[in-house]
């Protein structure tokens, strides 16, 4: 019973960590980044929106971390 409860904890949380981690802006480099690192300059950028989705996938993984080494003990 507990460990299909933690079974199904690690799946939403394997999700969750998915979509932060795609949800985040990518680091843009060569060409195409010294255009848009311009862009950025002149427009601004979503700093606010980038470091919550940084703190959030930082506790996201350590929480996926955790279900797969509980999961890895309970074998």
């Amino acid at each position: 019973m507990l460990k299909g409860l933690v079974t199904a904890i690690h799946v939403i949380v394997s999700i969750a960590l998915i979509a932060t981690v795609l949800l985040q802006s990518g680091k843009s480099a060569g060409l195409s980044g010294a255009i848009a690192g311009g862009a950025e300059t002149i427009f601004g950028k979503k700093k606010g929106l980038d470091e919550l989705l940084a703190k959030v996938t930082t506790v996201v993984a350590i929480l996926f971390g955790l279900t797969a080494l509980l999961l890895g003990l309970w074998q």
